[in-house]
Protein backbone atom coordinates (compact mmCIF):
# COMPACT_ATOMS: atom_id res chain seq x y z
CA UNK A 1 0.00 0.00 0.00
CA UNK A 2 2.92 2.52 0.93
CA UNK A 3 4.59 2.00 -2.60
CA UNK A 4 0.95 2.89 -4.56
CA UNK A 5 1.08 5.87 -2.25
CA UNK A 6 4.37 7.25 -3.08
CA UNK A 7 3.32 7.15 -6.29
CA UNK A 8 0.03 9.07 -6.29
CA UNK A 9 -0.95 10.97 -9.64
CA UNK A 10 -4.56 12.88 -10.00
CA UNK A 11 -7.00 11.34 -12.36
CA UNK A 12 -6.94 14.23 -14.34
CA UNK A 13 -2.91 14.41 -15.05
CA UNK A 14 -3.63 10.05 -15.33
CA UNK A 15 -6.33 11.19 -18.33
CA UNK A 16 -3.83 13.82 -19.98
CA UNK A 17 -1.44 10.87 -20.24
CA UNK A 18 -3.17 8.45 -21.31
CA UNK A 19 -5.47 10.46 -24.07
CA UNK A 20 -2.25 12.93 -25.61
CA UNK A 21 -0.74 8.83 -25.28
CA UNK A 22 -3.53 7.74 -27.38
CA UNK A 23 -2.39 11.00 -30.14
CA UNK A 24 1.00 10.22 -30.26
CA UNK A 25 0.34 6.70 -31.11
CA UNK A 26 -1.79 7.47 -33.79
CA UNK A 27 0.41 10.26 -35.10
CA UNK A 28 3.55 8.06 -35.25
CA UNK A 29 1.88 5.69 -37.27
CA UNK A 30 0.21 3.25 -34.94
CA UNK A 31 -3.44 3.66 -36.23
CA UNK A 32 -6.46 1.31 -34.91
CA UNK A 33 -8.81 1.50 -37.90
CA UNK A 34 -11.60 2.76 -37.81
CA UNK A 35 -14.73 0.00 -37.24
CA UNK A 36 -18.23 0.30 -39.36
CA UNK A 37 -21.36 -0.41 -37.43
CA UNK A 38 -23.49 1.15 -39.96
CA UNK A 39 -26.18 -1.59 -41.50
CA UNK A 40 -29.89 -1.48 -42.89
CA UNK A 41 -30.59 -5.30 -43.19
CA UNK A 42 -29.51 -8.56 -41.96
CA UNK A 43 -27.54 -9.11 -44.67
CA UNK A 44 -25.11 -6.15 -44.58
CA UNK A 45 -25.39 -6.79 -40.62
CA UNK A 46 -23.25 -10.01 -41.51
CA UNK A 47 -21.17 -9.76 -44.43
CA UNK A 48 -20.05 -6.00 -43.20
CA UNK A 49 -20.23 -5.87 -39.83
CA UNK A 50 -19.72 -9.29 -38.80
CA UNK A 51 -16.98 -9.22 -41.45
CA UNK A 52 -13.49 -10.64 -40.41
CA UNK A 53 -11.70 -7.46 -41.14
CA UNK A 54 -14.34 -5.31 -39.48
CA UNK A 55 -14.49 -7.49 -36.45
CA UNK A 56 -10.23 -7.37 -36.61
CA UNK A 57 -10.63 -3.54 -36.37
CA UNK A 58 -13.14 -3.81 -33.46
CA UNK A 59 -10.83 -6.20 -31.35
CA UNK A 60 -7.96 -3.64 -32.21
CA UNK A 61 -10.11 -1.04 -30.87
CA UNK A 62 -10.46 -3.16 -27.63
CA UNK A 63 -7.00 -3.85 -26.98
CA UNK A 64 -6.15 -0.32 -27.27
CA UNK A 65 -9.31 0.36 -24.49
CA UNK A 66 -8.11 -2.57 -22.33
CA UNK A 67 -4.54 -1.32 -22.38
CA UNK A 68 -5.09 2.41 -21.64
CA UNK A 69 -8.09 1.16 -18.67
CA UNK A 70 -5.35 -1.15 -17.34
CA UNK A 71 -2.65 1.95 -17.30
CA UNK A 72 -5.38 4.14 -15.98
CA UNK A 73 -6.10 1.71 -12.82
CA UNK A 74 -2.26 1.20 -12.34
CA UNK A 75 -1.53 5.21 -12.34
CA UNK A 76 -4.54 5.68 -10.20
CA UNK A 77 -3.96 2.74 -7.76
CA UNK A 78 -7.35 1.23 -8.73
CA UNK A 79 -8.27 -2.86 -8.46
CA UNK A 80 -6.66 -4.01 -11.73
CA UNK A 81 -8.22 -7.09 -10.78
CA UNK A 82 -11.87 -6.33 -11.26
CA UNK A 83 -11.07 -3.83 -14.17
CA UNK A 84 -10.14 -7.81 -16.36
CA UNK A 85 -13.73 -8.49 -15.78
CA UNK A 86 -15.85 -5.41 -15.85
CA UNK A 87 -14.09 -3.66 -18.63
CA UNK A 88 -14.96 -6.57 -20.97
CA UNK A 89 -18.65 -6.39 -20.13
CA UNK A 90 -18.93 -3.21 -20.51
CA UNK A 91 -17.14 -3.36 -24.34
CA UNK A 92 -19.65 -6.03 -24.97
CA UNK A 93 -22.58 -3.94 -23.91
CA UNK A 94 -21.38 -0.89 -25.64
CA UNK A 95 -20.70 -3.28 -28.99
CA UNK A 96 -24.43 -3.53 -28.81
CA UNK A 97 -24.96 -0.26 -28.32
CA UNK A 98 -23.34 0.84 -31.26
CA UNK A 99 -24.95 -2.16 -33.58
CA UNK A 100 -28.37 -0.52 -32.54
CA UNK A 101 -27.20 2.94 -33.34
CA UNK A 102 -25.64 2.23 -36.78
CA UNK A 103 -28.84 0.94 -37.91
CA UNK A 104 -30.32 3.31 -40.97
CA UNK A 105 -33.79 3.31 -39.19
CA UNK A 106 -31.94 4.50 -36.11
CA UNK A 107 -29.76 7.13 -38.15
CA UNK A 108 -32.61 8.58 -39.78
CA UNK A 109 -33.83 10.17 -36.35
CA UNK A 110 -30.33 10.83 -35.72
CA UNK A 111 -30.23 8.21 -32.06
CA UNK A 112 -26.61 8.54 -31.19
CA UNK A 113 -24.69 5.52 -29.43
CA UNK A 114 -24.60 7.18 -25.89
CA UNK A 115 -28.48 7.10 -25.72
CA UNK A 116 -28.40 2.94 -26.42
CA UNK A 117 -25.54 2.94 -23.86
CA UNK A 118 -27.29 4.89 -21.27
CA UNK A 119 -30.33 2.50 -21.97
CA UNK A 120 -28.82 -0.83 -21.95
CA UNK A 121 -27.11 -0.09 -18.81
CA UNK A 122 -30.11 1.36 -17.07
CA UNK A 123 -32.43 -1.88 -17.92
CA UNK A 124 -29.36 -4.52 -16.12
CA UNK A 125 -29.21 -2.08 -13.29
CA UNK A 126 -32.58 -1.99 -12.78
CA UNK A 127 -33.39 -5.72 -13.51
CA UNK A 128 -30.33 -7.19 -11.82
CA UNK A 129 -28.62 -6.23 -8.98
CA UNK A 130 -25.14 -5.41 -9.73
CA UNK A 131 -22.31 -6.51 -7.11
CA UNK A 132 -20.64 -3.28 -5.25
CA UNK A 133 -17.33 -4.46 -6.33
CA UNK A 134 -18.49 -4.44 -10.15
CA UNK A 135 -19.65 -0.77 -9.41
CA UNK A 136 -16.59 0.34 -8.06
CA UNK A 137 -14.45 -1.00 -10.99
CA UNK A 138 -16.65 1.18 -13.36
CA UNK A 139 -14.60 4.11 -14.48
CA UNK A 140 -17.13 6.73 -15.22
CA UNK A 141 -15.00 10.06 -15.14
CA UNK A 142 -12.08 8.50 -16.85
CA UNK A 143 -13.23 7.07 -19.96
CA UNK A 144 -15.45 10.66 -20.03
CA UNK A 145 -12.10 12.60 -19.61
CA UNK A 146 -9.91 10.47 -22.32
CA UNK A 147 -12.96 10.91 -24.85
CA UNK A 148 -12.63 14.74 -24.43
CA UNK A 149 -9.03 14.64 -24.69
CA UNK A 150 -9.36 13.24 -28.05
CA UNK A 151 -12.25 15.56 -29.03
CA UNK A 152 -9.37 18.34 -28.63
CA UNK A 153 -7.93 16.89 -31.75
CA UNK A 154 -11.57 17.60 -34.05
CA UNK A 155 -11.99 21.42 -32.39
CA UNK A 156 -9.30 22.96 -36.02
CA UNK A 157 -8.76 26.72 -34.98
CA UNK A 158 -8.98 27.65 -39.01
CA UNK A 159 -12.14 26.09 -39.22
CA UNK A 160 -13.26 29.21 -37.85
CA UNK A 161 -11.69 31.47 -40.45
CA UNK A 162 -13.06 28.76 -43.29
CA UNK A 163 -16.36 28.79 -41.99
CA UNK A 164 -17.03 32.61 -42.78
CA UNK A 165 -17.68 35.64 -41.00
CA UNK A 166 -21.26 35.47 -40.97
CA UNK A 167 -21.37 31.75 -39.58
CA UNK A 168 -19.23 32.81 -37.14
CA UNK A 169 -20.91 36.07 -35.84
CA UNK A 170 -24.21 33.82 -35.64
CA UNK A 171 -22.54 31.12 -33.96
CA UNK A 172 -20.95 34.15 -31.42
CA UNK A 173 -24.32 35.65 -30.77
CA UNK A 174 -26.58 32.75 -30.50
CA UNK A 175 -23.98 31.04 -27.58
CA UNK A 176 -23.54 33.67 -26.06
CA UNK A 177 -27.30 34.81 -25.26
CA UNK A 178 -28.99 31.52 -25.29
CA UNK A 179 -26.42 30.62 -22.52
CA UNK A 180 -26.96 33.62 -20.45
CA UNK A 181 -31.00 32.99 -21.11
CA UNK A 182 -30.39 29.48 -19.95
CA UNK A 183 -28.14 30.48 -16.95
CA UNK A 184 -30.88 32.62 -15.89
CA UNK A 185 -34.04 30.68 -16.35
CA UNK A 186 -32.13 27.76 -14.46
CA UNK A 187 -31.49 30.43 -11.28
CA UNK A 188 -34.68 31.61 -11.64
CA UNK A 189 -36.28 28.05 -11.20
CA UNK A 190 -33.79 27.59 -8.46
CA UNK A 191 -31.84 24.83 -9.97
CA UNK A 192 -28.51 24.11 -8.61
CA UNK A 193 -25.50 24.95 -10.33
CA UNK A 194 -24.08 22.02 -11.82
CA UNK A 195 -27.32 21.43 -13.38
CA UNK A 196 -27.45 24.79 -14.56
CA UNK A 197 -23.68 24.81 -16.08
CA UNK A 198 -24.27 21.58 -17.91
CA UNK A 199 -27.68 22.25 -19.39
CA UNK A 200 -26.82 26.28 -20.50
CA UNK A 201 -23.73 24.87 -22.73
CA UNK A 202 -25.92 21.69 -24.29
CA UNK A 203 -28.70 24.35 -25.09
CA UNK A 204 -26.76 26.97 -26.90
CA UNK A 205 -23.49 25.29 -28.07
CA UNK A 206 -23.51 22.12 -29.33
CA UNK A 207 -25.77 19.66 -27.28
CA UNK A 208 -23.93 15.92 -26.30
CA UNK A 209 -20.19 17.39 -26.60
CA UNK A 210 -20.99 20.47 -24.94
CA UNK A 211 -22.57 19.08 -22.01
CA UNK A 212 -20.35 16.37 -21.43
CA UNK A 213 -17.11 18.71 -21.83
CA UNK A 214 -18.77 20.76 -19.17
CA UNK A 215 -19.72 17.99 -16.51
CA UNK A 216 -16.12 17.06 -16.90
CA UNK A 217 -14.95 20.94 -16.45
CA UNK A 218 -17.15 21.07 -13.26
CA UNK A 219 -16.87 17.77 -12.41
CA UNK A 220 -20.48 17.06 -12.49
CA UNK A 221 -22.77 14.65 -11.33
CA UNK A 222 -22.74 11.40 -13.91
CA UNK A 223 -26.53 11.31 -13.24
CA UNK A 224 -27.31 15.07 -14.34
CA UNK A 225 -25.35 14.81 -17.43
CA UNK A 226 -27.03 12.00 -18.60
CA UNK A 227 -30.24 13.40 -17.74
CA UNK A 228 -29.22 16.57 -19.47
CA UNK A 229 -27.90 14.36 -22.68
CA UNK A 230 -31.39 12.57 -22.49
CA UNK A 231 -33.47 15.78 -22.84
CA UNK A 232 -30.60 17.30 -25.86
CA UNK A 233 -31.32 13.85 -28.15
CA UNK A 234 -34.87 13.77 -27.57
CA UNK A 235 -36.04 17.19 -28.42
CA UNK A 236 -33.43 16.90 -31.36
CA UNK A 237 -35.75 14.19 -33.04
CA UNK A 238 -39.16 17.00 -33.59
CA UNK A 239 -37.01 19.62 -34.27
CA UNK A 240 -35.31 18.15 -37.08
CA UNK A 241 -38.33 16.95 -38.70
CA UNK A 242 -40.52 20.14 -38.85
CA UNK A 243 -38.36 22.87 -38.71
CA UNK A 244 -37.93 22.44 -42.27
CA UNK A 245 -41.65 22.29 -43.03
CA UNK A 246 -42.11 25.47 -40.75
CA UNK A 247 -39.78 27.20 -42.62
CA UNK A 248 -41.19 26.42 -45.80
CA UNK A 249 -44.43 27.56 -43.99
CA UNK A 250 -42.81 30.57 -43.20
CA UNK A 251 -41.25 31.26 -46.91
CA UNK A 252 -37.96 31.30 -45.62
CA UNK A 253 -34.95 31.35 -48.06
CA UNK A 254 -32.66 28.44 -47.89
CA UNK A 255 -29.74 30.35 -46.59
CA UNK A 256 -31.85 31.86 -43.68
CA UNK A 257 -33.20 28.26 -43.03
CA UNK A 258 -29.96 26.74 -43.38
CA UNK A 259 -28.61 29.38 -40.68
CA UNK A 260 -31.37 28.69 -38.33
CA UNK A 261 -31.04 25.23 -38.53
CA UNK A 262 -27.71 25.08 -37.79
CA UNK A 263 -28.20 27.42 -34.59
CA UNK A 264 -30.55 25.74 -33.04
CA UNK A 265 -30.38 22.74 -33.44
CA UNK A 266 -27.88 20.83 -31.04
CA UNK A 267 -26.85 18.12 -32.34
CA UNK A 268 -24.76 17.81 -35.93
CA UNK A 269 -26.06 14.43 -37.17
CA UNK A 270 -29.64 16.25 -36.88
CA UNK A 271 -28.56 19.44 -38.01
CA UNK A 272 -27.20 17.57 -41.58
CA UNK A 273 -30.55 15.79 -41.79
CA UNK A 274 -32.79 18.39 -41.58
CA UNK A 275 -30.71 21.08 -44.04
CA UNK A 276 -30.80 17.80 -46.21
CA UNK A 277 -34.49 17.85 -46.26
CA UNK A 278 -34.33 21.53 -47.63
CA UNK A 279 -31.97 21.71 -50.10
CA UNK A 280 -28.06 21.60 -50.89
CA UNK A 281 -27.71 25.27 -49.52
CA UNK A 282 -29.51 25.51 -46.62
CA UNK A 283 -27.13 21.37 -45.62
CA UNK A 284 -24.36 23.74 -46.89
CA UNK A 285 -25.31 27.25 -44.37
CA UNK A 286 -26.39 24.81 -41.81
CA UNK A 287 -23.23 22.54 -41.70
CA UNK A 288 -21.39 26.05 -41.61
CA UNK A 289 -22.85 27.51 -38.60
CA UNK A 290 -23.19 24.46 -36.35
CA UNK A 291 -19.48 23.65 -37.33
CA UNK A 292 -18.79 27.28 -36.04
CA UNK A 293 -20.29 26.74 -32.66
CA UNK A 294 -18.78 23.27 -32.39
CA UNK A 295 -15.50 25.66 -32.86
CA UNK A 296 -16.27 27.58 -30.18
CA UNK A 297 -17.03 24.55 -27.30
CA UNK A 298 -12.94 24.59 -27.03
CA UNK A 299 -13.25 28.57 -26.03
CA UNK A 300 -16.49 28.05 -24.01
CA UNK A 301 -15.11 24.49 -22.08
CA UNK A 302 -12.01 26.51 -21.15
CA UNK A 303 -13.64 30.03 -19.99
CA UNK A 304 -16.08 27.33 -18.16
CA UNK A 305 -13.21 25.56 -16.13
CA UNK A 306 -11.72 29.22 -15.27
CA UNK A 307 -15.07 30.30 -14.14
CA UNK A 308 -15.97 27.49 -11.88
CA UNK A 309 -12.45 26.93 -10.53
CA UNK A 310 -12.69 30.69 -9.32
CA UNK A 311 -16.72 30.20 -8.18
CA UNK A 312 -15.86 27.48 -6.01
CA UNK A 313 -12.62 29.40 -4.71
CA UNK A 314 -14.63 31.62 -3.04
CA UNK A 315 -16.57 29.47 -0.39
CA UNK A 316 -17.32 28.76 2.65
CA UNK A 317 -14.08 26.58 2.54
CA UNK A 318 -11.91 29.78 2.10
CA UNK A 319 -14.02 31.60 4.60
CA UNK A 320 -14.67 34.73 1.69
CA UNK A 321 -11.39 35.14 1.64
CA UNK A 322 -9.79 35.70 -1.88
CA UNK A 323 -8.63 32.37 -3.49
CA UNK A 324 -4.86 32.40 -4.02
CA UNK A 325 -3.38 31.59 -7.53
CA UNK A 326 -2.27 28.11 -5.74
CA UNK A 327 -5.93 27.39 -5.17
CA UNK A 328 -7.18 28.18 -8.21
CA UNK A 329 -4.85 25.75 -9.58
CA UNK A 330 -5.20 23.01 -7.51
CA UNK A 331 -8.80 22.96 -8.32
CA UNK A 332 -8.75 23.83 -12.01
CA UNK A 333 -9.29 20.59 -14.09
CA UNK A 334 -6.35 19.75 -15.71
CA UNK A 335 -7.52 17.58 -18.08
CA UNK A 336 -8.58 20.80 -19.93
CA UNK A 337 -4.97 21.25 -20.78
CA UNK A 338 -5.15 17.96 -22.44
CA UNK A 339 -8.48 19.34 -24.42
CA UNK A 340 -6.45 22.36 -25.00
CA UNK A 341 -3.26 20.79 -25.88
CA UNK A 342 -4.54 18.24 -28.61
CA UNK A 343 -6.56 21.11 -30.21
CA UNK A 344 -3.55 23.82 -30.67
CA UNK A 345 -1.68 20.54 -31.76
CA UNK A 346 -3.97 19.89 -34.43
CA UNK A 347 -5.28 23.88 -35.45
CA UNK A 348 -1.35 24.79 -35.44
CA UNK A 349 1.34 21.47 -35.65
CA UNK A 350 -0.08 19.09 -37.22
CA UNK A 351 -0.41 18.66 -41.27
CA UNK A 352 -3.59 18.35 -43.18
CA UNK A 353 -1.66 14.70 -44.38
CA UNK A 354 -0.79 13.72 -41.14
CA UNK A 355 -4.44 15.15 -39.90
CA UNK A 356 -6.44 12.99 -42.86
CA UNK A 357 -4.40 9.75 -42.18
CA UNK A 358 -5.26 9.57 -38.32
CA UNK A 359 -8.88 11.87 -37.89
CA UNK A 360 -11.34 8.87 -38.07
CA UNK A 361 -9.32 6.50 -36.31
CA UNK A 362 -9.36 9.42 -33.09
CA UNK A 363 -12.93 10.73 -33.80
CA UNK A 364 -13.85 6.73 -33.88
CA UNK A 365 -11.95 6.17 -30.17
CA UNK A 366 -13.44 9.43 -28.74
CA UNK A 367 -17.02 7.89 -29.49
CA UNK A 368 -16.33 4.66 -28.20
CA UNK A 369 -15.06 6.55 -24.68
CA UNK A 370 -18.37 8.14 -24.72
CA UNK A 371 -20.20 5.64 -25.26
CA UNK A 372 -18.30 3.76 -22.94
CA UNK A 373 -19.02 5.87 -20.30
CA UNK A 374 -22.47 5.98 -20.71
CA UNK A 375 -22.91 2.43 -20.38
CA UNK A 376 -21.15 2.84 -17.11
CA UNK A 377 -23.53 5.57 -16.37
CA UNK A 378 -26.53 3.28 -16.48
CA UNK A 379 -24.97 0.44 -14.37
CA UNK A 380 -24.83 2.70 -11.92
CA UNK A 381 -27.56 4.62 -11.75
CA UNK A 382 -31.27 4.23 -10.38
CA UNK A 383 -33.62 4.53 -13.38
CA UNK A 384 -36.20 6.79 -10.19
CA UNK A 385 -33.41 8.73 -9.42
CA UNK A 386 -32.72 10.09 -13.65
CA UNK A 387 -36.15 10.76 -14.18
CA UNK A 388 -37.86 11.54 -10.52
CA UNK A 389 -39.92 14.02 -9.61
CA UNK A 390 -37.26 16.62 -9.01
CA UNK A 391 -35.83 16.63 -12.35
CA UNK A 392 -39.37 18.34 -13.73
CA UNK A 393 -37.35 22.04 -13.17
CA UNK A 394 -34.09 21.12 -15.24
CA UNK A 395 -36.81 19.43 -17.98
CA UNK A 396 -39.07 22.90 -18.03
CA UNK A 397 -35.95 24.92 -17.90
CA UNK A 398 -34.12 22.89 -20.88
CA UNK A 399 -37.77 23.76 -23.10
CA UNK A 400 -37.61 27.40 -22.30
CA UNK A 401 -34.45 27.99 -23.08
CA UNK A 402 -34.76 25.82 -26.52
CA UNK A 403 -37.73 28.17 -27.33
CA UNK A 404 -35.82 31.14 -26.96
CA UNK A 405 -33.12 29.44 -28.42
CA UNK A 406 -35.18 28.77 -31.78
CA UNK A 407 -36.98 32.15 -31.92
CA UNK A 408 -33.44 34.26 -31.20
CA UNK A 409 -31.43 32.42 -34.29
CA UNK A 410 -34.81 32.61 -36.27
CA UNK A 411 -34.33 36.26 -35.79
CA UNK A 412 -30.23 36.41 -36.16
CA UNK A 413 -30.31 34.23 -39.56
CA UNK A 414 -32.95 36.50 -40.78
CA UNK A 415 -30.65 39.43 -39.91
CA UNK A 416 -27.76 38.22 -41.62
CA UNK A 417 -28.45 35.94 -44.39
CA UNK A 418 -31.86 37.43 -45.85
Amino acid sequence: MSSSKTFSISEDWVVVLLGLGIVFLALSGVIVPKPSFSWSNTTELTEQVFAIKNLSAIGSQFVLIFVTAIAGAILLGKNVKSLLVVLPVVYVLTLFALLAAGNAVVKDYNLEAVIFSLGIGLLISNFFRLPQWFKNALSTELYVKIGLVLLGTTIIFGDILRAGSLGLIQALVVVLSVWYFAFWVCKKLKIDKEMTMMLSSAVSICGVSAAIATSGAIKGDAKKLSYVISLVLITAVPMMIFMPYIAEWLGLSQEVTGAWLGGSIDTTGAVVASGSLVGEKALEISTIVKFSQNVLLGIAAFAISIYWTYAKSVDAETKQEKPTLKIIWDRFPKFVIGFVFASLLFSFFVSSESNAMVKDSLKSLQGLWFALAFTSIGLETNFKELFGQENKKPLYAFLIAQTFNVIVTLLIALALFS
